[in-house]
């Protein structure tokens, strides 16, 4: 995005061949995963756009697996207890989150704030792996598993700054996001070149009223964002000068981690 305009990608990605049993079921999962309760066949069927009978052997088989369960009485669907153990397997192998945790925890008690780190889930979200939270008085909470569309608040800013997408890309997924306080497009993309220059985000309220998120990437040696870290603050705590300590110091973070991962982005 040099020069104040927006990218095209450089290269393709690679090619993805269709396995629809598999699409199908990781679809089931993520459903069941958004909705509040239980879900019927058919429920499920007419959300995914899948043929029921189908949706029903795919439901049979994760159920055989234990990655979802079925209420005898309803015959509604849930996610399973098998589910745990991706979850905890995940936090405990996952490199990335093993070299960011202390990292946030002691950034969380120095600064009073509550500290995250993020990971692309999919092309279209980000997701919170890791968190702490250390606060005096009102704070905010974020919970491990939230999920944020990828161009959302800082880190947002952070993905539309340092990835390949063309000004008309940014114009159609800004038009998708939802804020409490919406910016302009305008103003947004005078934000992303400025996020891309200095080489962190912010989000002043936009994203939550009267809140603000610093955040950072995280890169591998391609400059590929592999992850990001954030700063959720009351803005009531912030002010210019420490929103530049702040940011500072999860730039110095995200370096240090990727240097752990084994990844040397600025060389």
């Amino acid at each position: 995005m040099a020069g104040g305009n927006a990218r095209k990608s450089a290269s393709k990605g690679p090619v993805i061949r269709q396995v629809p049993a598999v699409t199908r079921a990781v679809a089931i999962l993520k459903y069941l995963a958004r909705v509040e309760e239980p879900a019927g066949v058919v429920q499920l069927a007419d959300a995914l756009g899948i043929i029921p009978s189908t949706c029903l052997h795919i439901l049979r088989v994760l159920h055989a697996e234990g990655l979802v369960s079925c209420q005898a009485a309803t015959k509604k669907y849930q996610l399973g207890a098998g589910v745990l153990a991706f979850a905890k397997a995940f936090e405990s192998k996952n490199a990335f989150i093993r070299s960011v945790r202390p990292y946030l925890e002691e950034f969380s008690n120095r600064h009073h704030c509550t500290a995250v780190a993020v990971e692309p889930d999919g092309n279209d979200h980000f997701i919170v792996v890791a968190a702490a939270s250390t606060s005096v008085g009102m704070s905010v909470s974020i919970t491990v598993g939230t999920r944020v569309p990828a161009m959302l608040s800082a880190t947002g800013r952070c993905l539309a700054a340092f990835g390949n997408w063309t000004l008309a890309d940014l114009r159609v997924k800004f038009t998708t996001l939802r804020w409490q306080n919406p910016p302009k497009f305008e103003t947004w993309y005078k934000e992303v070149q400025e996020t891309r220059r200095r080489g962190y985000g912010v989000d002043s309220g936009n994203y939550i009223r009267g809140v603000t998120v610093i955040a950072t990437p995280v890169f591998d040696d391609k400059m590929t964002i592999i992850g990001g870290l954030a700063c959720v603050q009351l803005s009531d705590h912030m002010n210019t000068k420490t929103t530049q300590i702040r940011a500072t110091e999860l730039q110095q973070t995200a370096t240090r981690v990727s240097l752990d991962l084994g990844y040397r982005p600025n060389s």
